[in-house]
């Protein structure tokens, strides 16, 4: 049995960092101009939710165990809250491709500017505790994953409304 490692057992900077994340990105959404049908703006919240949840399902539990989320090794309620702050990033990421018409090669520049984004907000989420490297795992290898999941989420998000209506 694996023993459990408490990082925290306080309410302090990372839950209100999380709390805050979800805040300002709902209200990043609210405030932006409606561009996606209720069908668009559906898939790209959830999908940012199933990402997270997704690969930290995977990479983040044994056999790999690379890193742990929230005040312990063990999942707690306020984990799953957690992967709320994700959903925004999914919105946005697909809203600024779309008004900035980014195409063709500008498609590789936008990916390349979210993936640094992403790796500031993960390298401010290990120092706030969000997030507990282990086994060797560093900011750096999450780049490629960064770099995996946006170009899966433009390519399933451009299959699937592939005239791309938008509520003008």
């Amino acid at each position: 049995m694996n023993d459990v490692i408490i990082y925290d057992n306080r309410f302090n900077g990372n839950e209100w960092f999380v709390i805050a994340m979800i805040v300002i990105g709902i209200l990043a959404i609210w405030l932006l101009p409606k561009k996606f049908t209720l069908t668009q703006s559906l898939f790209n919240l959830l999908i940012g939710v199933v990402f997270g949840l997704m690969f930290d399902h995977t990479i983040a539990v044994p056999p790999f165990d690379f890193y742990d989320v929230g005040d312990e090794s063990r999942y707690q309620p306020f984990d799953i809250f957690s992967y709320l702050m994700y959903a925004p990033f999914g919105y946005i990421f697909i809203y600024f491709y779309e008004k900035w018409g980014v195409r063709g090669f500008y498609t590789i520049p936008y990916i390349l500017l979210w993936t640094s984004m992403g790796i500031g907000i993960e390298w401010l989420s290990v120092l706030i505790g969000i997030f507990h490297y282990k086994h060797g795992y560093q900011l750096v290898y999450s780049i490629p994953i960064y770099l995996f999941l946006q170009s899966i989420h433009l390519s399933l998000y451009l299959m699937l409304f592939p005239k791309r209506k938008t509520i003008s």
